[in-house]
């Protein structure tokens, strides 16, 4: 979805990024994965740095939640550098997700935070439907940007795109940290307070990524602390509504569609925000 130019890639960030990313030895490269995501950069578009350094950028931001989605399949995705930051509703001629970023030069860490929010909408299962809750998953794709660059940052060190990559961690790191920092819970609210103290405003307009962020900074202990549960939001907005309904209709929607393994860890979402879901019986199988 589209969000406002990102505007958090601090100088010194940047100057860093441009520094430690020498020329890669192709050789280098890591394995084809056993599990593939196809990413195209669109020919037509022009890319203000190599393009196969930023292509090895958005498949480890990618890489960072596709793990934790190993039956499921996706169409190509097609990546422009300008337009956005969105994930369009219309898809390319053959079924390709099309994604517009709004970066450029050798900001990794922004291609990167940029990319991973885009590509949670696609596992979200992006749908033109009400909007009155889409601000949920608006903010689960911020934290999505947050938790591939922290794991970004711990993998690189070991596993980078290519050797030369490994000083850059750091970095990927400190843009994440900036970002968290800036969005904290007020001192003494915890979520479900802080909830209900700006539900009117979200539900009335779902980017707000001031907003958003708080959110994403709240929830993202839990999907680091347990990050195989990333594939329940692969149930999220299985069927469009197109009729306004409560929070709590939602979660209870999202959480009956979800695979029984991934159901314990949806309640603990909701009671974040002081919804109870009830446990549904281990024989109900996912709609």
């Amino acid at each position: 979805m589209r969000i406002p130019v990102l505007l958090g890639c601090a100088v010194a960030v940047c100057l860093s990024t441009a520094l430690a990313f020498g020329a890669p030895d192709p050789a280098d490269g890591p394995a084809p994965s056993a599990h593939p995501l196809e990413i195209r950069l669109d020919p037509a578009a022009k890319w203000e740095a190599d393009q196969e350094n930023i292509r090895k950028v958005l498949e480890s931001s990618a890489g960072a939640l596709w793990v934790y989605f190993p039956g499921r399949q996706l169409a190509p995705i097609i990546v422009e550098p300008k337009g956005g930051p969105i994930t369009l509703f219309k898809r390319g001629k053959n079924g390709e997700f099309r994604v517009r970023l709004n970066t450029g030069d050798r900001y990794w860490a922004q291609y990167a935070f940029q990319f991973a929010h885009e590509f949670c909408h696609i596992l979200c299962n992006l749908v033109e439907e009400d909007t009155s809750n889409k601000w949920f998953e608006e903010s689960l794709c911020e934290m999505a940007s947050l938790f591939a660059l922290r794991r970004m940052a711990e993998t690189w060190p070991a596993d980078p795109p290519y050797p030369n990559w490994r000083s850059f961690a750091p970095a990927l790191k400190k843009y994440a940290d900036e970002r968290m920092a800036k969005a904290p819970l007020p001192a003494g609210q915890d979520l479900a307070a802080w909830y209900r103290e700006h539900e009117a405003a979200l539900r009335r307009d779902p980017v707000q990524r001031e907003l958003n962020e708080v959110a994403a900074v709240a929830l993202l202990p839990l999907f680091e602390k347990q990050p195989q549960h990333w594939a329940a939001v692969g149930s999220l907005n299985a069927a469009p509504v197109r009729t306004p309904r409560d929070f709590a209709a939602y979660l209870a929607d999202w959480h009956g569609r979800a695979p029984a393994e991934h159901r314990p860890f949806i309640r603990q979402i909701a009671t974040q925000f002081g919804v109870t879901l009830a446990d549904l019986p281990a024989t109900t199988s996912a709609k």
